[in-house]
């Protein structure tokens, strides 16, 4: 089976491509997959690392054919601010979260999720149900814009210094107490 190997960023690319995959955020998140097109091409995406493909970019094959990729609707949530200052106090508290989430003109984008849709509703958010390719922003440790988001938008404590930052709950971080914020990931808590 013939290898893409390489991926060229949007914009950075102008041949015919030989075919088309149209791939959702989970799937534009890969370092080895057997694809297909949507005219039938099978090929092997084989990279050296895990990289975020957008919608845009194209895999090279082996012997210089390009596929491109496509970013596919997914269910979204479309959260909307009453000014610039409203939108960016939302966004602070998808980002304290670790949320994904694709900024655009109108307003910030997230995955469906009845949790976090009733939180900014209840900050006065207006929020309407969409489907939309999803783009998500990449973050402060993605390398550029295509580095490694983790799958599904947990990250690996690892990778950073974790440090106490608040969650909305008003509480302070200590090691004796350990609870879920939500976000596929534990911290240590002392509730005073």
């Amino acid at each position: 089976m013939i290898r893409a190997t390489q991926v060229r960023a949007q914009h950075r690319w102008t041949q015919a491509p030989a075919d088309t995959v149209v791939l959702d955020f989970d799937d534009r998140h890969r370092r080895r997959m057997a694809m297909t097109g949507t005219r039938g091409l099978t090929f092997l995406l084989d990279l050296e690392n895990a990289v975020v493909l957008r919608g845009g970019d194209a895999l090279v094959l082996e012997d210089s054919r390009l596929i491109e990729v496509v970013a596919a609707p997914e269910p979204l949530a479309e959260i909307r601010g009453s000014d610039p200052q409203h939108l960016v106090r939302l966004a602070w508290h998808l980002g304290n979260r670790h949320l994904p989430t694709q900024v655009t003109a109108k307003g910030l984008r997230i995955r469906r999720d009845h949790v976090i849709e009733a939180m900014v509703k209840g900050l006065g958010a207006r929020v309407i149900e969409i489907e939309a390719p999803f783009d998500p922003e990449g973050g402060a440790y993605a390398g550029g814009g295509h580095g490694n988001v983790p799958q599904g938008g947990a990250h690996d404590h690892a990778a950073h210094d974790h440090l106490p930052h608040d969650h909305g709950d008003h509480h302070h971080h200590d090691e004796h107490c350990d609870h879920d914020h939500h976000h596929r990931h534990s911290h240590a808590h002392d509730h005073k």
